[in-house]
């Protein structure tokens, strides 16, 4: 019983810190211009339903993008610099990609984010 809880004791900070994003990881700057909820709206047969959703208006590597939340939200993101990180990317055709990132915030928060738009 004692050898348990020590095994315990001694995991618990390395457990603790297996949550925490690595700062080092985020290696993208990000510069939000704006951040706004837009209406998404899907309809099928059985009906239409809509939502609102977290917009980016964002500059990465000096040209503008557009990102959409992946997970329901309240607030707006407050411009500003952020570091991001390449969750998933598929740029198999020269002329075309798709790409999420995910936004690493001051204090260890991370959120993923869509690419929905580019422009120069």
């Amino acid at each position: 019983m004692k050898i348990a809880l020590f095994a315990i004791f001694l995991l618990a900070p390395v457990l603790a810190l297996a949550d925490k994003p690595n700062p080092a990881d985020y290696t993208i700057a990000v510069h939000v211009q704006s951040s706004r909820f837009v209406d998404q709206c899907s309809s099928d047969d059985k009906g239409s339903m809509c939502f609102m959703i977290l917009s980016l208006s964002v500059l990465i590597d000096g040209k503008k993008v557009e990102l959409d939340d992946q997970s329901p939200s309240k607030e707006v993101i407050v411009p500003g610099d952020y570091k991001a990180r390449i969750l998933k990317e598929d740029t198999s055709h020269s002329y075309e990609y798709s790409r999420t990132y995910e936004l690493l915030f001051p204090d260890g928060a991370t959120r993923k984010y869509n690419v929905v738009g580019a422009s120069e």
